[in-house]
C-alpha cells in the first residue's frame, strides 16, 4: 500500500475516523493493528519478520537492563544486533552474489542451469531494523529504560507512517508520545494535511515527472553525450530530493493527524555551503543514526587527526553499503567520506569560517557529481557519463542543440518543470527562516484558498495516470 495510492487514502480516512472514536487506553492497540494491516498488505510474511524482530529486540533489551556484568550486557547486545545485521547484509548482497555466480557459470561454459532465484528486500526492513538496533544500543548505554509494555514497543517499531522509509525514530521521544493522551487538535490535523499535500506535490508533480527523463537517459547512457547528461544528472538530484523528502513530509504530516510528532528529516539540503552542512540537512534521521551509533563509537573527532579521517571514511562507506552492495553505492559513500575529510582538513570542526556565496553552487556541483554514482546502473555507465559530460563543448551551439533534441520535450513541458522547481526553491528558501505552512496558514482566506485549490488540482492532474509509482528509498 503506497502513500500515493487510492487504497492508502481510503485506509487513512478509515483509520483516522476510528482512531478519533476509540478511547485513549485502546488507541495504541488500534494503531498497532492498523500498522500491521498496512504492512502485511504488501506481503504476509513481511508482518512475520516485523513481529520476530520486535520480539527479539524487546526481550533482549529487558535482558540487557537486568544483566549484572559488562560481559553479559555485551553478549545480549551482540545477540540482538548480529541477527539484524546479518539479515540486512543477506538481503543487500544476495542478488549481486547470484548475478556473479551466473556470470561465472556462463564464462566457464559449465553445463549448469543459471540461478533464477531473486531475493526481494522486504519493504522498510533497513529502517525498522536500524530503529530496533538504535533502541538496543540506547538501553545498553543506559540512555533509556527498556520498555516493559510490549504493545507500546511494538507500535514504536511498526507505526505505519514511518515504517517503510522513516524518519528513523528514537524510543525516548516516540514511546512516551504513544502513552500520552492526545486530545483532538484541529490545528494539528490541518497542519498535517497541508504538509502531506506539499509532500504529494513534490512526489507527483516534480519527482515522478523528472523520473521519466532520468530513467530514459540513465538506463541507456551509451546513446547520449554532452550537456544532456549534465541536465539529467541535475534532474536526478531534484528527483531524489523531492521523492524522498516528499515521502518524509507525507509521513510526518500523517503522524501529526494522530498527534504524533516525528523528527524533521530534511532542511533545505541544497542550500548547504559544504558537504558537512549537507549531511546535517539531508536524511537527518539516518545521518544522525550513523553519527551516534557508528561514527562516535569509532572515536568521532576525539582522536588523532588521521584516525578522525578514517572514522569519517568508514562511516560513509557503511552508509554507502546500507544503500546497496553494488560498487556504485560504495563509491558514492567513499566519495562523500573523502569530501568530508578534505573539508575537515581545511576547516576543522568547531572552527568558525566565513560562508561565501560561491560555496553554495560548488557544493551543489559536487553533490551532483556524487549522484552520478548513486543513480548509474553500473560503474561502467558512471565512467561513460563522467567522461562525456563536456563532449563537443567547443561548439556551444551544437552542445546546446543536441541536449534539447535528446531531451525531446515541448516548450510547455520545459516551462512546467521549470515552474515547479521555482516553487520548490522558493519554499525551501523561505523554510530556512520560517515554518512556511504555519506562516501561510495565517494569511487571508482569499490568498490561501486559491493556492490550495490550484495545488490540489495540479496534484490531481499529475495523478490522473492512475499508476502509483514507488518511492525511491523503498528499495533500501
Amino acid at each position: 500500500m503506497l502513500f500515493n495510492s487510492i487504497s492508502f487514502g481510503i485506509f487513512l480516512i478509515i483509520v483516522f475516523l476510528l482512531y478519533c472514536i476509540f478511547p485513549h487506553k485502546y488507541r495504541w492497540a488500534f494503531l498497532l493493528i492498523a500498522s500491521y494491516a498496512f504492512y502485511m498488505n504488501l506481503h504476509l510474511w513481511y508482518g512475520i519478520l516485523l513481529f520476530l524482530a520486535t520480539l527479539l529486540t524487546y526481550t533482549l533489551a529487558i535482558s540487557l537492563e537486568k544483566a549484572q556484568t559488562d560481559s553479559s550486557k555485551k553478549r545480549n547486545l551482540l545477540f540482538g544486533l548480529l541477527p539484524l545485521i546479518l539479515i540486512i547484509v543477506f538481503f543487500k548482497t544476495a542478488n549481486p552474489v547470484i548475478s556473479q555466480l551466473n556470470s561465472a557459470i556462463s564464462k566457464a561454459s559449465l553445463s549448469l542451469q543459471p540461478i533464477t532465484l531473486t531475493i526481494l528486500l522486504p519493504a522498510g526492513v533497513s529502517f525498522y531494523f536500524f530503529q530496533s538496533m538504535g533502541y538496543l544500543i540506547d538501553v545498553y548505554r543506559g540512555k533509556i529504560k527498556a520498555e516493559r509494555h510490549f504493545g507500546y514497543y511494538a507500535l514504536f517499531i511498526s507505526f505505519f507512517p514511518q515504517l517503510l522509509a522513516g524518519p528513523i525514530g528514537r524510543a525516548d521521544s516516540l514511546i512516551e508520545q504513544y502513552k500520552k493522551e492526545r486530545p483532538f487538535v484541529y490545528e494539528n490535523v490541518t497542519y498535517g494535511l497541508k504538509l502531506m499535500t506539499w509532500g504529494y506535490f513534490k512526489k507527483l508533480v516534480i519527482a515522478d515527472v523528472f523520473a521519466v527523463t532520468v530513467d530514459q537517459i540513465y538506463n541507456n547512457v551509451h546513446s547520449y553525450v554532452g550537456l544532456v547528461l549534465i541536465i539529467t544528472t541535475v534532474m536526478f538530484a531534484i528527483e531524489i530530493y523531492c521523492d524522498f523528502s516528499g515521502y518524509s513530509d507525507i509521513a510526518i504530516g500523517c503522524a501529526k493527524l494522530f498527534g504524533i510528532e516525528l523528527m524533521t528529516n530534511f532542511k533545505s539540503p541544497y542550500f548547504s555551503f559544504s558537504i558537512r552542512e549537507f549531511w546535517s540537512r539531508w536524511h537527518i534521521s539516518l545521518s544522525s543514526w550513523f553519527r551516534d551509533y557508528v561514527y562516535i563509537p569509532l572515536g568521532g573527532n576525539r582522536v588523532p587527526k588521521w584516525r578522525h579521517c578514517l572514522n569519517l571514511l568508514i562511516t560513509f562507506l557503511v552508509s554507502g553499503f546500507w544503500h546497496g552492495s553494488a560498487i556504485t553505492y560504495v563509491l558514492w559513500g567513499a566519495i562523500h567520506g573523502i569530501l568530508q575529510i578534505v573539508e575537515t582538513l581545511i576547516h576543522p570542526k568547531g572552527k568558525e569560517y566565513k560562508k561565501r556565496f560561491w560555496q553554495l553552487p560548488l557544493t551543489f556541483i559536487l553533490l551532483c557529481f556524487t549522484w552520478i554514482f548513486f543513480r548509474a546502473n553500473s560503474i561502467e555507465d558512471a565512467i561513460w557519463i563522467i567522461s562525456r559530460l563536456f563532449w563537443d563543448i567547443a561548439r556551444p551551439f551544437n552542445y546546446l542543440k543536441t541536449a534539447v533534441i535528446c531531451l525531446d520535450m515541448s516548450y510547455i513541458q520545459m516551462g512546467g518543470m521549470a515552474l515547479s522547481v521555482l516553487v520548490l526553491l522558493i519554499y525551501d528558501l523561505l523554510s530556512l527562516k520560517y515554518d512556511v505552512i504555519d506562516e501561510f496558514s495565517k494569511q487571508k482566506f482569499f490568498i490561501r484558498w486559491p493556492i490550495y485549490v490550484i495545488t490540489l488540482v495540479t496534484i490531481a492532474l499529475f495523478s490522473a495516470k492512475g499508476v502509483a509509482t514507488e518511492f525511491i528509498y523503498f528499495q533500501f
